[in-house]
C-alpha cells in the first residue's frame, strides 16, 4: 500500500469508528469529506447514550423482549449444513425457508444484538452475539472456506450470479446482511473473532469476483444487492486494505451512480429499497475517498426523495417502487405504500448526509421519519413490525408474526429500535467542545471528552419542550447547539428558570456558548402548531400534522378481528381488509382557519373535526394500531 493509500485509510477509519464503535475508540486521523460543507459532526458512539423512560424506551424494550425470544440455532440452521455440520435446530419459517434471502436474518439479528448490548449493557446480548460469531467461525473452519451462508443450494446462487447465469433471490443482498452483522459484532460488542472471520467471508468475495470484467459486473448489479459499496468500504477503513476498497467501488450501480451526480432524475420506476442502500454506499465512499461525483449524487438523491417523492410521513413508494410524484394521488388508494424497510434506510443516509455537514433540514426529515415511520411501525403489543404502511383510506397497519415472516422488514426493524439513541446527540468535528442536540428523546449522554454528563428528561411529542440538565465536576465551557425545528415557530429557552434566549427563526441552530456551571438546567419550550402538508402532486389532499408528527383519522375497528386480520402472511394485503372505507375523509376548511376545523379534544395530542355527516377523531400515526385510519384528507 502505498503512502498516500495508508493515510486515505485512516482517514477514512475516523467517521466509520467515530460512528460506530464503543467507548472513546475513534481514530485520531482528520475524515477526508467529499462535497464541501462545513467541518462535519461526529456521532458519539451508542454507549455514551442511555434512553431514559418514555416511548423511545418503551419500543426499546418491546424489541429486547423479540431478540431474546429468538432461537438462534434456528437462524443458523443452514449456514450449519452449508458447512456440513449438523444443524442443532430446526430452520424458521417464512422468509428463512423460501429461496428469496434465507440467511438475511442472522445478519440483522447479529446487528441489532450488538447495538443492543451497546445501547443497554445487557450481557445476553453479547453472550448471543458470542455465540453466532462462534458458530460462523466453526462453520469456515469445516468447510475450510471464507464462505459462510444459509442458501438451501449451498453457494449456488452466487456461483450463479457472478457468471451471469440465471439466479434464484437475492444473493449479493443476503451477504450484505451477514457482512454487516460481522463489522457491527466487532465494532460494537467487541468479539475477538468477528473480524477475522468477516475478513476470510470478505476475501472470498476478492477472489470470487476477480476474474470479472467491468461489464460484466455491472450488469451483475442489476440485482438487488443491498449496500455492499458500504460495509466493503467500512471493512476498508478498520483494516486499511485496498482491497476492499476496490471492490466497493466495483459495486458502485454507475446506471444509479452517474445520473445522481449530475443531478438528474431517473428514479421513476425503479425499486426504492434497492436504490436506497446504494447511495448510503456513495456517501461513505464521499467520506473514504473524498470524490465529490459520490457526495452529489447522494445528496440529490436525498433531496429528490424527500421532497418530491415522500409521503407526510418520510416514507415513500407504491408496491416497493418510486412513482412520478405527479401519480401520487392514483396511488393513495394502495395498501403497499410505504415499505419499513425504505424508512429505516433513509434514515441511515440522513445521518450519513448531516455527518457530513450538519443541518437541521436533515435533522428535522430524521425526527418526522422517525416519528411517523419507525416508531409508528411497531405493534406497541407484541412489538412486531410492518412491511408497509398503507396510504390507503380505512385500512389498518398489519405487522409480522414472531416465527413466521421474517420480512426484511423484520431485520430493519430489529435494528431500528436497538440503536434508538444513534442519533440524538452529535459533537462538532473539528470543535470538540461544540455539541449538537438534534433529537428530542429522554435520554442521557456521558461526554466524556469533555467532562460532562447531559440528561434530557422529557415526555416530548406529548409535551412540546425538553429540559436538558448540566452535571459536571467543575464549570466547563462548551457550545451546545440545540435544533430550532423548521415546525416550531417561536422557540424559547430558560436558563436556571430565567429567560435566556427567544429565537423566532426556525431551520437554524440556537448556539449557547457559555461556562457552564455544574447543576444547571436549560428549559426549551417548542409550541407545535397545526398545519398542512399537502401530497405531492395534488394541493388539494393533505396531511393533517401538529409540529413534526401526522394525525391520522380514526376510522374504527368495523369488520376486524386483530387476531387474524392484523397479521400479514407474505405479502397477503388483501381479504377481508380490502372492505371499509375507500374514499379519502374530507376535512371541510370553507374558509375557516386549520384551527378552527380540527379542535383538540383536551387529552393530549388527540383531536376532533367535523366532517360531513359525523365526527372524525384525530391522533398521532404513531399511536394508531388495530384500527382502520386514513393518513390524508381531501381538502373541502
Amino acid at each position: 500500500m502505498t503512502d498516500r493509500r495508508r493515510l486515505l485509510a485512516g482517514a477514512a477509519a475516523a467517521p466509520l469508528l467515530a460512528a460506530i464503535a464503543p467507548g472513546a475508540q475513534a481514530a485520531a486521523a482528520a475524515p477526508v469529506r467529499g462535497g464541501g460543507g462545513g467541518g462535519g459532526a461526529r456521532p458519539l458512539p451508542l454507549s455514551r447514550v442511555r434512553l431514559l423512560p418514555g416511548p423511545f424506551d418503551d419500543a426499546r424494550a418491546l424489541d429486547e423482549r423479540y431478540l431474546l425470544s429468538l432461537n438462534v440455532d434456528r437462524l443458523l440452521h443452514g449456514f450449519r449444513s452449508n458447512a456440513g455440520l449438523a444443524p442443532k435446530a430446526a430452520r424458521y419459517r417464512g422468509w428463512e425457508s423460501g429461496d428469496l434471502c434465507p440467511g438475511h436474518t442472522l445478519g440483522h439479528y447479529l446487528s441489532a444484538c450488538s447495538m443492543m448490548w451497546v445501547s443497554t449493557g445487557q450481557g445476553a446480548f453479547r453472550r448471543r452475539v458470542a455465540h453466532v460469531v462462534d458458530e460462523l467461525h466453526a462453520c469456515q473452519q469445516a468447510a475450510r472456506s471464507g464462505l459462510v451462508c444459509a442458501f438451501a443450494d449451498g453457494d449456488a446462487q452466487l456461483r450463479n450470479v457472478i457468471a451471469g447465469r440465471p439466479v434464484t433471490g437475492v444473493p449479493w443482498y443476503t451477504m450484505h446482511k451477514i457482512l454487516a452483522g460481522l463489522r457491527d459484532a466487532h465494532v460494537h460488542a467487541g468479539h475477538p473473532r468477528a473480524q477475522p472471520v468477516l475478513t476470510r467471508l470478505a476475501d472470498w468475495m476478492v477472489d470470487a469476483t476477480q476474474g470479472i470484467g467491468d461489464e460484466r459486473f455491472q450488469q451483475m448489479l442489476g440485482i438487488e444487492f443491498g449496500g455492499m459499496n458500504e460495509v466493503l468500504a467500512d471493512l476498508h477503513g478498520l483494516t486499511g486494505e485496498a482491497r476492499y476498497l476496490h471492490l466497493a467501488q466495483r459495486f458502485d450501480h454507475r446506471a444509479l451512480l452517474e445520473p445522481l451526480a449530475e443531478g438528474r432524475d431517473t428514479l421513476d420506476g425503479l425499486h426504492s429499497n434497492t436504490q436506497i442502500p446504494k447511495v448510503i454506499g456513495f456517501a461513505r465512499l464521499a467520506e473514504t475517498t473524498g470524490e465529490t461525483r459520490y457526495a452529489k449524487a447522494a445528496r440529490y438523491f436525498w433531496g429528490n426523495v424527500v421532497h418530491q417523492r415522500s409521503f407526510a410521513t418520510g416514507g415513500n413508494g407504491e408496491g416497493e417502487h418510486f412513482f412520478p410524484p405527479a401519480e401520487a394521488p392514483q396511488r393513495l388508494g394502495s395498501a403497499k405504500t410505504m415499505e419499513t424497510c425504505c424508512t429505516h434506510n433513509m434514515l441511515r443516509l440522513t445521518r450519513a448526509l448531516f455527518t457530513a455537514e450538519p443541518s437541521v433540514a436533515y435533522a428535522d426529515y430524521y425526527e418526522r421519519a422517525l416519528l411517523n415511520g419507525i416508531l409508528a411501525s411497531q405493534d406497541p403489543l407484541s412489538g412486531m413490525v410492518t412491511y408497509f404502511q398503507a396510504t390507503r383510506p380505512g385500512y389498518p397497519k398489519l405487522y409480522g408474526t414472531p416465527e413466521r415472516s421474517f420480512w426484511c422488514c423484520t431485520g430493519t426493524g430489529m435494528e431500528s429500535f436497538a440503536k434508538l439513541g444513534d442519533s440524538i446527540y452529535f459533537q462538532d468535528a473539528e470543535d470538540a467542545r461544540a455539541l449538537y442536540v438534534n433529537g428530542f428523546i429522554a435520554s442521557t449522554l456521558d461526554w466524556a471528552e469533555n467532562g460532562v454528563r447531559l440528561r434530557q428528561t422529557t415526555r416530548f411529542p406529548d409535551e412540546a419542550g425538553t429540559r436538558l440538565a448540566i452535571e459536571a465536576g467543575t464549570p466547563v465551557r462548551f457550545a451546545l447547539r440545540l435544533r430550532h425545528p423548521a415546525w416550531c415557530q417561536h422557540l424559547t429557552i430558560k436558563l436556571n428558570g430565567r429567560p435566556l434566549v427567544e429565537r423566532t427563526e426556525p431551520g437554524r441552530y440556537v448556539e449557547l456558548d457559555r461556562l457552564w456551571r455544574p447543576g444547571d438546567v436549560l428549559d426549551v419550550t417548542l409550541p407545535m402548531r397545526l398545519h398542512l402538508q399537502a401530497l405531492p402532486g395534488a394541493s388539494d389532499i393533505a396531511a393533517v400534522m401538529v409540529g413534526p408528527l401526522v394525525l391520522a383519522a380514526r376510522l374504527g375497528t368495523e369488520g376486524l378481528q386483530p387476531g387474524a386480520d392484523l397479521v400479514a402472511s407474505e405479502y397477503a394485503y388483501g381479504g377481508v381488509l380490502a372492505s371499509g372505507h375507500t374514499a379519502l375523509p374530507r376535512l371541510a376548511l370553507q374558509g375557516r382557519s386549520l384551527r378552527d376545523a380540527v379542535r383538540p379534544t383536551g387529552a393530549p395530542l388527540q383531536f376532533r373535526t367535523t366532517a360531513p355527516g359525523r365526527e372524525i377523531d384525530l391522533a398521532p400515526f404513531h399511536r394508531i394500531a388495530h384500527e382502520r385510519y386514513s393518513l390524508y384528507w381531501q381538502l373541502a
